[in-house]
């Protein structure tokens, strides 16, 4: 059997789906993958995968520019004849199913990892081509053939309600997994300084900006306290942070800014508190996940995706959106070193016995065994 992946980055594929990919392979499967080019496409290589390249621009809302990716894609997919393609991400569930069609491929698995910055932002620019994405997803994810994967309930409702897709062909699978064994808590963690961590594409809707502030207001009460942002620019989002915005905040020095972390599992080990203010549309944030496997403590806004993870109390603390008074606060409570010990038991306990990645490969493989004989 022969499954192709798609995604809009080959960031994405290497960072979110090589894991799968390689449970696939020992399945025996053959996966190859697709996106436009980029840094991470040696390293999909180097871990025994085919990589096509695809020339496409994420930002662009060009017509004729969308077609003629669309027309690649089809292309690709008439040569490479795969049995089942799976599409990641909104902008490539869209592209790769009207692709397939063309192409002739009926076997499609469509992963909504978040419904993303144009159904979670309130920009003039978000509201004006809301209508026309929900038309093109309401378009895209019909045929027998094709399933769904949700990573939170509320995705699945928003869409289902609003009739864009059939509820019988949706699948709930939350999140994308975690390796438990490569995140996991250190023998020993440092306490000489309590380590406060967001990590994350360096977006506005992230809370960034709440999170900077938060960390300008402890800085003389709390001097034991240090706050790294990890992560980089996102050229292709229209909400990303600017580089000088990036710059001004070094020179500031209210947070260290640590740029694209590379090892994250070791990242982790080190720090006390995991924040992710997001106002963002996610799926289930990964960075929550691999905290959680590490032990650590997490504060994350009260909204899908984050509540699928963080339980209020238990391993984490959940606030309001943009509220930088209730960031304090949480952050203020997780000072205490007793609660951050026992929600970090908490939070890998609740990992080991619903997020673990070999979880989420399996039942992924059950969709795929719905729409092919494997």
């Amino acid at each position: 059997m022969k499954v192709l992946f798609f995604a809009n980055t080959d960031w994405y594929l290497f960072n979110f789906r090589l894991g799968l990919a390689s449970y696939l392979r020992e399945q025996g499967i053959d996966v190859v993958m697709v996106s436009p080019p980029g840094p991470h496409v040696e390293k999909i290589i180097a871990a025994g995968f085919r990589h096509v390249p695809l020339t496409m621009d994420r930002r662009s809302l060009n017509p004729l520019r969308e077609v003629a990716v669309i027309l690649r894609l089809a292309r690709i997919y008439k040569r490479e004849q795969p049995d089942l393609l799976h599409h990641f991400t909104i902008k490539s569930v869209v592209h790769g199913s009207i692709a397939a069609r063309l192409a002739g491929i009926d076997s499609v698995v469509n992963a909504i990892a978040g419904l993303g910055y144009v159904f979670s932002s309130n920009t003039l620019f978000a509201r004006i081509i809301r209508p026309s994405v929900a038309f093109s997803i309401k378009k895209a994810l019909g045929g027998r053939q094709t399933r769904v994967i949700f990573q939170n309930e509320a995705d699945r409702h928003l869409l289902c309600s609003g009739h864009l897709v059939d509820k019988d062909r949706t699948r709930l699978i939350v999140g994308s997994g975690v390796d438990t064994e490569r995140f996991r808590p250190p023998l020993r963690r440092d306490f000489s300084r309590i380590k406060v961590l967001l990590a994350s594409r360096l977006l506005w809707d992230k809370g960034i900006g709440e999170y900077v502030e938060a960390a300008r207001r402890m800085a003389s009460a709390w001097p034991e306290l240090e706050f790294l942002l990890a992560g980089d620019v996102d050229a292709g989002s229209p909400a990303s942070i600017s580089r000088p915005q990036l710059d001004q905040w070094r020179r500031e020095g209210a947070v260290r800014v640590l740029g694209q972390v590379a090892d994250m599992a070791l990242l982790l080990k080190q720090v006390h508190v995991v924040v992710l203010p997001t106002v963002y549309g996610e799926g289930v944030p990964r960075i929550l996940l691999e905290a959680a496997a590490c032990g650590v403590p997490i504060i994350a806004t009260d909204a899908p995706g984050c509540t699928e993870v963080v339980a209020h109390g238990v391993n984490g603390l959940l606030v309001p959106p943009k509220d930088v008074n209730a960031l304090v606060r949480a952050l203020t409570e997780l000072l205490d070193a007793g609660k951050r010990l026992n929600m970090g038991v908490a939070g890998r306990a609740k990992v080991l016995e619903k997020f673990d990645e070999q979880i989420v490969f399996t039942q992924t493989f059950a969709v795929y065994r719905e729409l092919s004989q494997v």
